[in-house]
């Protein structure tokens, strides 16, 4: 008899075992399908091995439906092939199949091992299914295996994913062993959930006990200093890599991309980027945002069109990343091209992020009519909150106040409880002059109980951080900070800089709007930062709101007074303030 009929053929005899013909056929599902129809022929049907091996390899050919129709032929199905079926499956991403294969173990009163529930909880971590994971966690304990290292393991992953830091810590801190999987699931946790001053910590207490991160461990590592504008951590983690001749594999290497862009040091990202042996989608969309975010726009769309020459072909997050770029530097007609090539070259529908950018761009180069009827004519179905946040913040920028008001009416409309929407609207009020309505705007915002997100700003300084906000007095060297704050405001005034009072609430009397602009926070971690950093390397701030006009305009003073280069990452972007200009142009 001849299997795999085409450009290979192999011919049974009566000495050929079945599980070579399976071993020949891999995970390929018409081969798989004659080697089934050659078990049941042979007699073969009723062995557990064969059929085992059989399953696991139809799950590999991504074939679930195939598999569960093997899966029913079987009778009374042992604990052996429960197991293995469940891992398959978990493994290939079938996880909803996986849990209806533990279902039916249970049903089956097939006791679960440490096997079964490492599996089944990986399936409800992919899923993120919180309240059965939960459920699974019971059956752990009930079977006695609470303090199985590999479940523990699956247990800090799971929790971790589904954003439930406190009980992922709870199972961390339990385990009498933990390995390298552990810590990285708990450190992945931290970071993938924001924490990252939380996975650096909990890093440095592995490093304490003696265990080496692999290359899981420094991808974490390098995302949580990307979080934090951890720059110091992030060389180390690059050094440490170099160090001990470790792959700098794609994953790895473009987690040291999105790394510096994000710390603001682009150089040495594309130094990263060029010495990648492979480079995937991902990887050139990183460098492109790159050097979107910090305000080199020109090459971010030389290396996109040098991608489209030779490198994979662009998704729809590259075109975000070059749209946003054109957006911030007003290319505008190098972003129409791009955003036209997405339909006419590579046959991608845009979607909300790239009709955002494109409003954004239009608007920001103040062509705020073609904006507006882009919305209404090309748009499709009811356009998202971001659309109409985008062209709001292009009518406060160009102060348009009559096309600004119908923007905001039907923001909120969208979104009546986003606090941000309603000071935006304040603040073209304010704009035009119109007082009664910036009070009509407030009263609004104190009936729905809405307030103003708090503005702070973070500094690291020798692997610390340090956290201000404004008029903070919290910092044990305040006095001298603000003494030195009070002297770089003098000198700048004497240079040429006079504050931007539109940048604060318009109800403060004129010296109180002094007052609240000087000790912005970003102003403070700039002062605290040319205090204790030496004097050539560059001062690093991250704000977490979009900085005001006044801070733009006095830290381009304050660059040059202090001659000092000063890196800011605001919530939209970086701004490289040198030598009294801003890598933006002032177009922000």
């Amino acid at each position: 008899m001849a299997y795999f009929h085409g450009n290979e053929t192999l011919r049974s005899t009566p000495h050929t075992p079945t599980h070579h013909f399976l071993l020949q056929a891999g995970p390929r599902l018409k081969p798989l399908q004659q080697v089934h129809a050659h078990i049941i022929v042979s007699g073969s049907g009723r062995s557990r091995s064969l059929l085992t091996k059989l399953l696991n390899l139809a799950c590999a050919a991504g074939s679930i439906g195939y598999t569960h129709r093997i899966f029913l032929s079987v009778t009374k199905p042992d604990s052996f092939l429960f197991n293995s079926l469940i891992k398959s499956t978990s493994k290939f991403h079938f996880s909803i199949y996986s849990l209806y294969l533990y279902s039916c173990m249970l049903l089956c009163n097939i006791s679960p091992s440490n096997y079964t529930f490492t599996s089944v909880i990986k399936s409800c971590a992919d899923m993120s299914f919180l309240k059965l994971g939960k459920v699974i966690h019971g059956h752990v304990l009930v079977n006695g295996f609470g303090l199985d290292v590999y479940v523990q393991a699956a247990l800090v992953a799971f929790y971790g994913k589904s954003g439930d830091l406190g009980n992922a810590r709870k199972v961390f801190d339990k385990m009498p062993v933990r390995s390298i999987v552990a810590w990285n699931s708990m450190i992945s946790g931290y970071e993938q959930n924001g924490y990252g001053k939380n996975a650096i910590t909990l890093f440095k207490k592995m490093r304490e006990a003696g265990i080496e991160p692999d290359s899981t461990t420094l991808v974490s590592l390098s995302s949580a200093c990307a979080q934090l504008g951890a720059l110091g951590m992030g060389c180390w983690v690059h050094e440490y890599i170099a160090r001990h001749g470790l792959n700098l594999n794609v994953v790895l290497g473009t987690s040291l991309i999105n790394m510096y862009t994000r710390c603001g040091d682009v150089g040495r990202a594309r130094e990263v980027f060029d010495s990648m042996n492979e480079r995937n989608v991902v990887a050139w969309t990183a460098m492109i945002s790159g050097y979107g975010m910090n305000g080199f726009a020109h090459q971010a769309v030389e290396l996109f069109d040098e991608m489209r020459r030779r490198g994979p072909c662009p998704n729809s997050i590259t075109f975000v990343a070059a749209l946003s770029a054109c957006a911030h530097a007003g290319l505008v007609k190098e972003g129409r091209r791009v955003f036209a090539s997405m339909r006419e070259e590579y046959h991608l529908m845009p979607g909300v992020e790239h009709h955002v950018c494109l409003v954004d761009m239009l608007g920001r180069a103040g062509l705020l009519d073609e904006a507006y009827s882009f919305i209404n004519e090309e748009v499709p179905k009811e356009p998202a909150a971001a659309i109409w946040t985008a062209m709001l913040g292009a009518c406060k920028m160009h102060k348009n106040l009559d096309l600004g008001v119908q923007v905001a009416e039907q923001l909120l409309n969208v979104e009546p409880e986003n606090p941000g929407h309603y000071v935006m609207l304040s603040n073209i009020y304010a704009l035009a002059g119109r007082m009664d309505r910036v009070e009509m705007v407030r009263n609004i915002m104190i009936k729905k109980s809405l307030k103003k997100q708090v503005g702070y700003s973070t500094i690291e300084i020798d692997n610390k951080t340090y956290f201000f906000s404004m008029g903070d007095k919290s910092h044990p060297e305040t006095n001298e900070i603000y003494r030195y704050l009070d002297e770089l405001m003098s000198r700048c005034r004497e240079a040429g800089y006079a504050a931007v009072p539109e940048s604060v609430l318009h109800e403060l009397e004129e010296e109180e709007r002094e007052f609240a602009l000087r000790y912005h926070s970003e102003k403070l971690a700039i002062a605290f930062g040319l205090l204790k950093i030496r004097h050539e390397a560059p001062i690093r701030i991250i704000k977490n709101l979009r900085m005001c006009e006044d801070c733009h305009w006095a830290i381009k003073y304050i660059s040059v007074v202090g001659n000092r280069e000063i890196i800011v990452r605001d919530k939209l972007r970086f701004h490289h303030f040198k030598d009294g200009s801003c890598s933006c142009q002032d177009y922000w």
